[in-house]
């Protein structure tokens, strides 16, 4: 695995993206988040109903001559950045219909497997003041895994523990970046296009582990950033823009690292020590003869000596077991199997959670 320089870390390259990514050492960076041109110039002003007038992207950096100018410049940062990743790093890169179907089929041509399409749902979207179509409401994150072959990291229990314990879903209501948190010059927007903060909280939350590296490849106004800092990882952001990065630096800088890094620790399943059943049993948390049972009572297991559990006539481990007296091709027994505590019935895992608390 290539370790990142310490040069590269926690710093704000001022350059061209492609450039700098392809002078990061190749498969460096955990994961890549990319909020790239979106090539939505307005057709001449927009206006609200009070004649006041909206703002727009008038900047240089999101003008293409056509689509075909656009698509090479998505080749070309979208091949650094997957250089740039680990084999089995991740990239998020967020768009909306102006460019994101575009950038979705480069990304697809380059070799990155496409994991979900996320929908971000404004709270309080802009309205369409011509009414002339329907309100823009939404932004779409398409998360792709390096190749289709990548082990990537999804710290699911994170996830489901942020969505008050259900499973996350692909549809995020989140608002835009407004009030406080929307940085300002002389008052007017810093950077146009600003995203909350609480939208890459969940995006870096997701799919790193303190300590891991989130390249950044426009790294505007500092967001990734400044939430990465705040949750443990180190970030290597790119900026074209002097303007933006004086602007960037000057939040990341008065963003407080974490001082227990295990609360913004997001330990996967596979990061976990692998512990078999039957260290449980040798170990002396269950006795040969022990009877386990589902949570409903309908079936029923004795444990053996060697680890192995006998129901009827059926004889094997905790998940082939579980399995087979269900009809079921699979089952993860240490969720299935449960024990008597206290005239409660308490899923296996427990004891095997409290063996790994146990281990040195």
């Amino acid at each position: 695995m290539v370790e990142i320089q310490k040069s590269f870390v926690n710093q704000i390259i001022h350059g061209d993206c492609v450039a700098a990514m392809e002078a990061l050492p190749e498969g460096s960076v955990d994961m890549v988040f990319a909020d790239p041109p979106y090539n939505l110039q307005l057709r001449g002003e927009l206006r609200r109903p009070n004649h006041s007038k909206v703002d727009g992207v008038e900047a240089n950096w999101d003008r293409f001559a056509d689509f075909a100018e656009y698509d090479a410049f998505s080749r070309r940062w979208l091949a650094a950045a997957r250089r740039a990743l680990k084999p089995d790093g991740t990239l998020w890169v967020i768009g909306s219909y102006h460019n994101i179907y575009r950038v979705g089929s480069v990304l697809q041509d380059l070799g990155y497997w496409i994991l979900n399409d996320v929908i971000w749902r404004k709270s309080n979207p802009m309205p369409n003041f011509r009414g002339r179509r329907f309100t823009n409401a939404h932004e779409t994150l398409l998360w792709c895994a390096r190749s289709q072959e990548s082990r990537y990291r999804f710290n699911y229990a994170s996830m489901k523990s942020l969505n008050d314990d259900l499973q996350m879903r692909s549809d995020w209501l989140i608002p835009l970046c407004t009030g406080g948190e929307r940085l300002k010059v002389e008052g007017r927007k810093a950077h146009p296009t600003q995203k909350p903060e609480a939208l890459l909280h969940r995006v870096i939350l997701a799919a790193t582990e303190a300590g891991d590296v989130v390249l950044d490849p426009f790294f505007g106004s500092g967001t990734t950033g400044a939430v990465a800092k705040r949750l443990g990882r180190r970030f290597i952001g790119i900026e074209a823009d002097a303007d933006y990065i004086a602007l960037a630096e000057k939040r990341v800088a008065a963003v407080p690292a974490p001082q227990d890094i295990s609360l913004v620790s997001t330990p996967s399943a596979r990061d976990k020590p692998r512990v078999p059943f039957g260290w449980l049993v040798e170990r002396g948390y269950l006795a040969p003869g022990n009877v386990l049972t589902d949570q409903n009572r309908r079936f029923a297991a004795q444990v053996r000596a060697d680890g192995t559990l006998i129901a009827a006539d059926v004889k094997g481990s905790i998940h082939q077991v579980a399995a087979r007296i269900q009809g079921a091709p699979t089952c993860n027994g240490w969720q299935f199997w449960c024990f008597e505590f206290e005239g409660a019935l308490v899923p296996i895992d427990v004891l095997r959670q409290k063996l790994i608390a146990e281990l040195p």
